[in-house]
């Protein structure tokens, strides 16, 4: 089957978020064709360059998302009524609190969506006055929230710029099923064998929320191609966390925005996710954690199949096999240094385990210069070297020995830990002092590595651990320290926690078994709501077998003069269709005795793990 995976700052590009499991995904499915729509983040991003694509990528379409010059198109009085009432109602429906205001959200994004899509472009509209007196005009109303009536002339052009940003890929030339790929009105992007629009793929495959999955939306509206999204960190919560400015919240050292702006832009956010988890076909969160995040957003629970992150297990084999288990006086705490990792408190967890064990060490390895937080994780760096050269004074066995501190900082790719698999292999035990966390990679790589683990209670963590090693409290250094005595008193309870944890690792978290479930999710929605296209060959003939098995199943199609006649196709094709006198049964996976309906969405009552292969 064909599939438009929908990227934002991540796959094809060498940097980003998500480029390596897009990569582990899209490489084990060969069977499969993908279209890639990439929306960059920063010009820095696009210099760097792709990553090497497989075969069974057929094109990439980019567009940059951290900028959009002027489209130059000029609205006649029509149209700019028309982008009056639609921006005007989605101004509006975020400046209400209601639960009404969901469906004013989303006919006000398709009107825009429509517009642009006849127009040319948004761009420029979108930075009118007139969008800012529609957004001062909604602040204004009577009923709208505390905080927006009383927005100020600066946080109104911050909201239009934030919301002029967000809405970019309305104004792309991706909605198209012609196969001609050619440049709209409104296109702003760049292509390689750009071959079809979203229109003519089968589906669509959101890799997160937010802007990846606004053209995963408008292809559903435009041609009812099913959306899957997948969010293993829910955008959302991420923007709920971030204290950027509301023009970049990308920004880290960006200031805070004023309560009206945080309010409206949240709002907006909130709207979009509840109108993607209201669309989709299917959302696979990547844990529990993001999971019920989701449902909060609005998702229907019956569309949710939890799918775990895959990771590459074969660099750890080696480390994992081996029969030593570490220096059994030694802890390890493996990561990137930042504020949220809480090292202060794990330095003071660390001085209650030197009371009882003096002979015991501890060792930061960090993330090779560079990979940390900026300026931020820097200073927090410098801050707990100070901490632990007051906290552990250099210390000598003899009045003729050098001192040293029982606490050292390296790097990754150092002499002492050359490889991630050694910085593991360095120690008994494995230390995670988190305060937040979604998915903690780090600790599976641990578990990999066949280590006893020692975690605060955030995130994801007891889902994954899921008994193989100990949790306790985030900001707790006396829980943290018993913790870690009482691993380093018992080498036989950590071997056995160690083996316990390789094993639920190797289970649950490698790239074969993510790679299968997303396989089985496939083929499980375009069984069920099928993109009834045709696709002609260079001289217009149908071209024969290019519709995948699993949308020819047998049953009685609801619906299917709109889905054919929606679709540029032959004369022949535009005659109703022939249908049969009884319903058939379903045969695809997940189907039962069902009938296949062509809008069904995907439905389920469990969530479908990565451990899971096609049912």
């Amino acid at each position: 089957m064909r599939i438009g995976l929908l990227t934002e700052g991540g796959y094809p590009y060498v940097s980003g978020d998500a480029g390596l499991w897009c990569d582990r995904l899209v490489r084990g499915l060969g069977q499969h064709e993908f279209d890639v729509y990439a929306l960059s983040r920063a010009e820095r991003q696009e210099n760097a360059g792709w990553v090497e694509l497989p075969p069974q990528v057929s094109g990439v379409r980019t567009a940059p998302l951290w900028t959009a010059e002027d489209d130059g198109v000029a609205y006649g009085r029509r149209a700019r009524r028309r982008f009056a009432e639609c921006y005007g109602e989605l101004a509006a429906s975020l400046c209400d609190a209601s639960a009404s205001q969901a469906d004013r959200f989303a006919n006000a994004l398709y009107g825009l969506a429509d517009l642009a899509r006849h127009e040319g472009g948004l761009v420029g509209a979108l930075r009118s006055e007139g969008a800012v007196r529609a957004l001062e005009r909604a602040c204004r109303a009577p009923g709208a929230l505390s905080p927006a009536r009383e927005a100020r002339v600066p946080d109104l052009l911050a909201v239009a710029a934030h919301l002029e940003r967000a809405l970019r890929p309305l104004s792309l030339d991706w909605y198209d099923d012609s196969g001609d790929g050619g440049v709209g009105g409104g296109g702003g992007g760049s292509a390689v064998d750009r071959g079809h629009g979203l229109g003519s793929v089968d589906l669509c495959h959101a890799t997160s929320g937010g802007a990846a999955a606004l053209p995963g939306l408008l292809a559903r509206h435009f041609f009812d191609v099913p959306l899957l999204v997948t969010e293993y960190g829910v955008r959302l919560r991420t923007h709920y966390l971030s204290s950027g400015s509301s023009a970049d919240p990308d920004a880290s050292s960006a200031p805070a925005a004023a309560p009206a702006v945080r309010a409206l832009l949240a709002a907006f956010h909130g709207r979009l996710a509840a109108e993607v988890y209201r669309q989709a076909a299917c959302v696979t969160p990547g844990n529990t954690h993001a999971r019920r995040w989701q449902e909060r957003c609005g998702a229907d629970r019956a569309k949710l199949r939890t799918v775990y992150p895959g990771m590459a297990a074969a660099r750890f084999a080696e480390v994992g096999d081996a029969p030593d288990g570490g220096d059994p006086d030694t802890l390890v705490w493996v990561g990137r240094v930042e504020p949220a990792k809480d090292l202060v408190s794990l330095l003071h967890a660390f001085a209650e385990v030197r009371k009882e064990q003096p002979r015991t060490r501890l060792r930061i390895i960090c993330a090779p210069t560079g990979a940390s937080t900026g300026s931020e994780g820097e200073a927090y760096l410098g801050h707990c070297r100070m901490l632990a050269a007051q906290l552990f004074p250099d210390e000598a066995e003899g009045p003729h020995s050098v001192g040293d501190n029982p606490v050292s900082f390296e790097e990754i790719g150092g002499p002492e830990a050359p490889t991630l698999a050694e910085a593991y292999a360095a120690g008994a035990v494995v230390v995670l002092s988190s305060v937040v966390e979604g998915f903690p990679v780090g600790l599976v790589e641990a578990m990999f590595c066949g280590r006893a683990t020692v975690s605060t209670d955030v995130g994801a963590v007891v889902e994954v651990i899921g008994g193989t090693g100990l949790v306790v409290p985030p900001r707790n250094p006396r829980a943290l320290a018993e913790a870690c005595g009482a691993l380093l008193r018992d080498p036989e309870r950590r071997a056995r926690l160690g083996a316990a944890a390789r094993a639920r690792a190797l289970e649950l978290f490698t790239v074969e078994r993510n790679v299968e479930a997303f396989h089985s999710i496939y083929l499980e929605i375009v069984s069920q709501s099928p993109v009834r296209q045709v696709v002609l060959d260079d001289a217009g003939d149908p071209r024969p077998f290019a519709v995948p098995a699993e949308a020819r199943l047998l049953g009685l199609w609801t619906g299917l003069e709109t889905r054919v006649t929606a679709r540029r196709g032959p004369g022949w094709a535009a005659g109703p269709p022939v249908r049969g006198t009884a319903a058939g049964r379903g045969t695809g996976p997940g189907l039962g005795t069902t009938p296949v309906r062509g809008t069904t969405p995907v439905r389920g009552t469990a969530p479908v793990a990565a451990t899971e292969g096609a049912r």
